[in-house]
Parts: structure tokens; C-alpha cells; sequence
């Protein structure tokens, strides 16, 4: 009976040692890196058939700590994006180049998901949105009607 209650004894100021320390969330740390971009979004407007469909996205490391960028991910295999292999130093700026496949006519709205250990918005969505249009000299020719009777 003694050997139980100097047990409970025991497991009772171990249990209130262990609570009364002072636990700071993972939050509270103010270091780490963090990304901030220029824009986010990258409006073509109307871009020719077959055209440039480059665009970069320009962001600093705003924090304390190196920023690293994980590969980013596009909504779609038309949509193409590079970015920087290595970490980018705090106050540094640096690109990431989304290039879109403009081989096929009409609108498009597409992301790209960047991933980084960023303190926080670690995950962030690009956007890129325009039309691609065939230009006038370009366009599809038309069916001549060769069976017509001449006029004279």
C-alpha cells in the first residue's frame, strides 16, 4: 500500500513538472524565409498562333532564413514552368518563367502551384490567362466553288 501511494505520489509532481513548463507554439519563432511576388496573375491579353508564351513571375525572399522552392506544379502538360534550382538568399529576387504552349486557338486559364518552405504561404497559385488567336494572314483558306458558270 505504501509502494501505490508514493507511486500516485510520484506520477502526480512528474505530471505537474511536465505541464508547468512553458511551451511556445511553433509559430513563435520569428526566423524563416518567406516569398513575396510582384504579381501572381499574368494576363496574355491575345497572343498569335504559335507565339511567345513566355511569361516570369518575379518574387523576393522577404524573410530571414534561405527561401527554397520545391518543383511547382501546372495545371496542365501546355503549361510549363522553371524556376530557380537553388536557394535564394534573404532580399534576394529571382524569376520563375511559366511558358505556355500557344500551338492551339482559343482562351485559356491556367495555374501554376508553387511550393516552398516558406513561414507562411508556402503554397501560392500563379495564373496566366489570354486567348491565342490566328492572325489575319493566317487564317484557314476558303473552299473555292469551282462549278459555278462563269459570268460573262
Amino acid at each position: 500500500m505504501k509502494n501505490l501511494i508514493l507511486a500516485i505520489g510520484f506520477l502526480i509532481s512528474t505530471t505537474s513538472v511536465i505541464f508547468a513548463q512553458d511551451v511556445k507554439p511553433a509559430d513563435a519563432n520569428p526566423n524563416g524565409p518567406e516569398i513575396t511576388f510582384t504579381d501572381i496573375v499574368h494576363d496574355y491579353g491575345n497572343v498569335k498562333l504559335n507565339g511567345d508564351g513566355t511569361c516570369e513571375f518575379e518574387f523576393t525572399n522577404t524573410g530571414n532564413e534561405p527561401l527554397i522552392l520545391q518543383r511547382p506544379k501546372s495545371s496542365c502538360g501546355c503549361t510549363v514552368p522553371t524556376w530557380p534550382n537553388q536557394p535564394i538568399l534573404p532580399g534576394e529576387k529571382d524569376k520563375i518563367k511559366v511558358t505556355y504552349n500557344t500551338s492551339k486557338a482559343g482562351s485559356f486559364n491556367k495555374t501554376v502551384t508553387v511550393t516552398s518552405n516558406a513561414k507562411v504561404n508556402n503554397n501560392i497559385v500563379l495564373r496566366i490567362k489570354g486567348t491565342v488567336v490566328v492572325p489575319a494572314d493566317e487564317a484557314l483558306p476558303e473552299k473555292k466553288n469551282d462549278l459555278a458558270p462563269a459570268v460573262k
